[in-house]
């Protein structure tokens, strides 16, 4: 007949670890107010929006594509008239993107960050080297 799986002293060692979770999870619930036995309602809580923001010099077709009316196609235009005449200098130079209008760029424009004007001239003169 064979022997236990574990020796004495390791069934020791496994209940006082065993022990320490216990205690730790008991502590864990007293912390979260466990006690009193109230749950924590989750449809209570107010909802929290992400803002979503996307600078049209440095984003790549992926993160463009994410803004409204902006597809996969239009987000591939932007990236290629950026890489062809360079950084846009405002956000109404995205009009020389076929396919976007005024009615397009206002709809994106609370999405975009606002461009520096020296941080454009910079990155055409970089652009152009």
């Amino acid at each position: 007949m064979p022997g236990p799986l574990l020796r004495r002293s390791d069934q020791a060692v496994l209940a006082v670890f065993g022990g320490l979770a216990l205690a730790g999870m008991i502590a864990a619930w007293f912390v979260q107010d466990g006690w009193s036995g109230r749950l924590t309602e989750i449809d209570e809580q107010q909802p929290r929006e992400a803002k979503f923001l996307v600078d049209i010099n440095t984003a790549q077709w992926p993160e463009l594509s994410q803004l409204p009316r902006v597809g996969e196609v239009l987000a591939k235009r932007i990236v290629a008239s950026r890489e062809e005449h360079g950084p846009f200098r405002s956000h109404d130079d995205l009009d020389r993107v076929y396919g976007i209008g005024p009615k397009t760029i206002e709809k994106i424009r609370p999405y975009l960050l606002p461009i520096e004007e020296q941080d454009a001239e910079k990155k055409a003169a970089d652009g152009r080297r």
